[in-house]
C-alpha cells in the first residue's frame, strides 16, 4: 500500500461533485477514497483566493448544495488559499506560487504521517514547477493539451517551462490522448489513458430527460458539450437543412455566443443550457445520433471527447469529424473528413440504428472508469 497526495487542476472537490464527477481528475479523486492500494490519501483543491473561497462557501450553504469531503484519519482534504485572485503569469511569479503550494502540501502530508507519498497532480504548473522534494514518484495527469487551450493563453509560456522541468526530472505522465502526450514529450514513464464511462450510470432508470425534450421532432441529432469555436457551425447548419423535419440539439455551456449565433436563425436547431448528470444521460439515451462536428485545431486534435464515450455507452451511432483521438474507439463511429458530407454519414447512422446490447455491454466493460483508473495507478504507483 502507498500513501497518495492528489491535487486537482483548476477545480475543487466541491466543484467536481457539483459537475457530476465527469472529468478524469474528478473520477480519480473519488476512486482513491476506496482504492485498496492507497493507505492514506490527501486530496487538495486548487489554491483559491481567500475572498473567492469565502464567497463560494457562503453561496453553497445558502443554496444547500454543499458537497462535504468524506474525511477521516486516513482521508483528508486540503483547501489552500492565497490573497491573489489567480496565478501570476510570469515564470518567477509562478515559481513562487508553486513553491508556496508545495510547502503547504508537504506540511499537510506530514501531519498525516506520510513519508515519501506518491503525488498525482492534474495541475500543469505544479507538474513541473513544484519541487516535491518530500515526495516519492510524481505523476502529471494531463486532462487536456493546456498549450492549445485558448482561455489559458497567458500561461502558455509558463506551461512550456513547466513541461521542460518535468522532462528534465523524468516525471511520469498520463495523458488523455497521444497528441497531449506528445506535446509534453516526457522522458519518464508515460501512458495514454483516454476518458471513460461509469457502467452503472448507463444502466437505465434514474432521472428522465428534461420536460422540454418531450415532443422534439425526429430524428434527434444531439451534441452535448462546450458550445464554442470547436464546433463546425457550417456542418451543423448543413445537417439542419438536410434533416429539416428533425431536430439538431446542442446542449452545454454557451462559451462563445457569437460563434453559435448563425445557428439561432435555423428553426430546427435548438441550443440549451447544461444539464445535470441524470437528465443528460437520459437525453443521450433518447437521441437517434450523437454528433461531434468539431473543427480541426490543436485543441480538438489533442482532446479525448467524453461525449464520444457517453454516446457509445448509450448505444448511439456517432457521426464525428475525423480527428485522431476518435480513431479506433468503436465501429459505430462514422468519421467525416474536414469539409466532408456529415449528412450522408448521419443517413448511414440512422439506417444502422443503435448498437446491439451485447456490443454496448462489451464497450462499457472495456472503457469503464475503473479500468482507466487501474491503468493510471499502474503508472503512478509502480516502483
Amino acid at each position: 500500500m502507498a500513501d497518495v497526495v492528489f491535487t486537482f487542476s483548476y477545480v475543487s472537490w466541491e466543484a467536481a461533485a457539483a459537475r457530476g464527477w465527469f472529468s478524469p481528475e474528478d473520477r480519480l479523486a473519488s476512486a482513491l477514497l476506496s482504492e485498496p492500494r492507497v493507505a492514506r490519501l490527501l486530496v487538495s483543491d486548487l489554491m483559491r483566493s481567500l475572498p473567492a473561497k469565502l464567497l463560494r462557501d457562503a453561496l453553497a450553504r445558502v443554496r444547500g448544495d454543499a458537497h462535504p469531503f468524506p474525511g477521516d484519519d486516513r482521508h483528508r482534504l486540503l483547501r489552500p488559499v492565497r490573497l491573489r485572485r489567480e496565478y501570476p503569469t510570469s515564470i518567477e511569479g509562478v515559481q513562487r506560487a508553486c513553491a508556496r503550494y508545495d510547502r503547504l502540501l508537504e506540511r499537510a502530508a506530514g501531519r498525516m504521517g506520510m513519508r515519501s507519498p506518491a503525488v498525482i497532480t492534474a495541475n500543469p504548473l505544479m507538474a513541473g514547477f513544484a519541487a516535491f522534494a518530500w515526495a516519492g514518484p510524481v505523476t502529471f495527469l494531463a486532462i487536456d493539451d493546456w498549450l492549445a487551450y485558448p482561455p489559458h493563453r497567458r500561461w502558455w509560456p509558463a506551461y512550456e517551462e513547466s513541461f521542460a522541468r518535468l522532462r528534465a526530472g523524468g516525471r511520469r505522465v498520463a495523458a488523455v490522448s497521444p497528441a497531449a502526450l506528445a506535446r509534453i514529450d516526457p522522458s519518464g514513464p508515460a501512458a495514454v489513458i483516454p476518458n471513460g464511462v461509469d457502467p452503472q450510470e448507463w444502466a437505465g432508470g434514474g432521472a428522465g430527460a428534461p420536460p422540454w425534450a418531450d415532443g422534439l421532432a425526429r430524428p434527434l441529432l444531439l451534441y452535448v458539450g462546450s458550445l464554442d469555436r470547436r464546433i463546425d457551425v457550417e456542418a451543423v447548419a448543413a445537417l439542419a437543412r438536410e434533416f429539416s423535419e428533425g431536430t439538431v440539439l446542442l446542449v452545454g455551456p454557451l462559451l462563445d455566443p457569437g460563434h453559435l449565433a448563425p445557428l439561432r436563425a435555423i428553426a430546427n436547431v435548438q441550443i440549451r443550457e447544461p444539464l445535470g448528470r441524470g437528465p443528460v444521460t437520459a437525453l443521450i439515451r433518447s437521441a437517434d445520433v450523437g454528433l461531434i462536428p468539431h473543427v480541426s485545431s490543436p485543441l480538438t486534435r489533442a482532446m479525448s471527447p467524453l461525449k464520444l464515450y457517453e454516446y457509445l455507452a448509450a448505444g448511439l451511432p456517432v457521426v464525428a469529424s475525423d480527428l485522431p483521438p476518435l480513431h479506433g474507439v468503436a465501429p459505430d463511429v462514422r468519421l467525416v473528413e474536414p469539409g466532408g458530407d456529415h449528412a450522408a454519414a448521419v443517413h448511414d447512422a440512422l439506417a444502422a440504428g443503435p448498437a446491439q446490447e451485447p456490443a454496448r455491454q462489451a464497450f462499457l466493460a472495456e472503457n469503464s472508469w475503473s479500468r482507466r483508473i487501474e491503468q493510471l495507478l499502474e503508472v503512478a504507483l509502480s516502483a
